[in-house]
């Protein structure tokens, strides 16, 4: 995947510190920002053009979501996970989009079904671009119409609380050579399933699909094994 070349944020209608968040997020799950990097905060305010108080504070939300860790004597650093840890987040992601999959296919109004079908066809297009950032915004919306078709409120809150890992894994699984085409073909089986209300077809695509996105984040874990000696960590 090609690297977006500007953390700068534009100031919109969104809160400040939402973009700022945002932004540093992303930057981790595109690789600009990689695993066992230094955070500074000066370079940070210079990259996205903000205070060093909304840099710190969108560091200290990365810190809850565990996609930054702080070290003693070094200061805060992009975190690396571990196999278990990535297993841990595929296995739930499975279950919950498979899940959410299948409600939708279920449940969904034909508004929401247009919905998603334009997702798709967004995706599709930011696939065939290859430009980071506008994959993974565009799978986010792809997901986020898929958990409101779902109808289940209680499924799209533990979906959030899991979006941050997940961008981040997706962004691993993205960049590997081939996996934007595997990626297209496992989601219009999910889409197949849902024009046909298959409930059941549309969980076991879905769950097939995060299961690759699965192996293929692993074997990316295995080659940069080598990188993952580090000192002990401490949680400010």
């Amino acid at each position: 995947m090609q690297e977006e070349s500007s953390m700068k944020v534009v100031r919109i209608a969104a809160p400040l510190r939402r973009q700022v968040l945002d932004n540093i997020r992303e930057a981790i799950a595109v690789g600009r920002l990689p695993a066992g990097s230094r955070l500074v905060e000066r370079e940070l305010c210079e990259m996205t053009g903000v205070s060093r108080t909304l840099v710190r504070e969108a560091l200290r939300q990365l810190e809850s979501e565990r996609l930054v860790e702080v070290i003693a004597n070094k200061g805060p650093i992009v975190a690396k996970f571990s196999a278990r840890q990535v297993s841990e987040v595929y296995e739930l992601r499975a279950e919950l989009e498979g899940l959410a999959s299948e409600l939708f296919a279920e449940r969904a109004s034909e508004a929401q079904r247009k919905a998603l079908q334009g997702a798709f066809a967004a995706l599709r297009e930011a696939y065939a671009k290859g430009e980071a950032r506008g994959m993974l915004a565009a799978k986010t919306h792809f997901y986020d119409c898929l958990v409101e078709g779902a109808d289940n409120e209680t499924l799209g809150t533990m979906l959030r609380q899991l979006h941050a890992r997940a961008m981040v894994l997706r962004g691993t699984s993205l960049s590997q050579p081939g996996r934007t085409g595997e990626s297209e073909r496992e989601l219009a089986e999910i889409m197949k399933a849902i024009r046909r209300r298959d409930g059941a077809a549309a969980r076991k695509a879905s769950i097939a699909h995060i299961t690759k996105a699965a192996r293929v984040a692993l074997q990316v874990l295995e080659i940069d094994k080598p990188a993952q000696d580090e000192p002990a960590r401490r949680h400010a």
